[in-house]
Order: structure tokens, then C-alpha cells, then sequence
């Protein structure tokens, strides 16, 4: 891999800036060490990474230049319970068992088997008892 004179001077102060997290500029390094003539088994065990991990970022690093080497944003994580089965359960919570059910009182695991019965997504008693808390 070659560097040119400004890409070098980029990816060194990466390396030297406090206000590069840590897990960037040894990414950074690893480009240097690898464009100074290193075998990507030695820049590996100089890093302190695996093998792969060096292959990830010396591609990453070609393909994406030093936008490669930042961490890249992460979606959300997906919404396991519907927010409108938690409000039934929240709703629910505040009004006695229908007769139907023959209960006196809520119980979280009565109160998932009836959601989950009335509105066809299963939901856990450990979800009720969590949403409780």
C-alpha cells in the first residue's frame, strides 16, 4: 500500500490527537505500519488484533480513505413489544380483570396470557412485571 505525503500526515495526526478515541488511531497505525513494510501478521501482533481484524481496516481504509477507519453509526435497536401493546398493558393495569376471566386482581403472568390472547402478540409475565417496576 502506498501513501502519499498528505495521507500519511493525516493518518499521523489521528495518531497523536487526545481527541481521537483510542480504537481510531490504532486503526490509523495499523495503515502506517502496514504501508511502512510491515507483514499484516506483525502489524497484528503490534496492534494487539487479529488478523482479520487488520484485513477489515486496511480494506475499509481503501475503499472509504480515513472515514474508513472511524466507527461506523449503528441502527437503533428494533422495538421487541409494539408501543401500543404497551399501553394496553399500562391501560390495563389501571382497571379490575374483565369478568370474563374470573380474576379478582392482575397478576403479571394473567395479564400477558390475556393480552396475549386478545390481541394476538405474545408478550412474557416477565415483560408485564418488568413494565410494572
Amino acid at each position: 500500500m502506498e501513501l502519499t505525503a498528505d495521507m500519511r500526515s493525516e493518518l499521523l495526526s489521528m495518531v497523536n490527537d487526545s481527541n481521537v478515541p483510542a480504537n481510531v488511531a490504532t486503526r490509523a497505525r495499523i495503515v502506517l505500519w502496514f504501508a511502512d513494510g510491515l507483514q499484516k501478521k506483525d502489524v497484528a501482533e503490534r496492534a494487539g488484533v487479529s488478523l482479520p481484524t487488520v484485513y477489515l481496516w486496511l480494506s475499509r481504509y481503501e475503499s472509504d480513505g480515513v472515514d474508513g477507519l472511524v466507527d461506523r453509526q449503528r441502527g437503533a435497536p428494533r422495538e421487541q413489544v409494539p408501543a401500543r401493546i404497551r399501553g394496553r398493558v399500562l391501560a390495563l393495569t389501571r382497571t379490575t380483570p374483565p369478568a370474563e376471566t374470573g380474576l379478582t386482581h392482575w397478576s403479571s403472568r394473567e395479564m400477558a396470557r390475556y393480552v396475549t390472547r386478545t390481541t394476538g402478540t405474545s408478550i412474557s409475565w416477565h415483560y408485564v412485571a418488568k413494565l410494572w417496576r
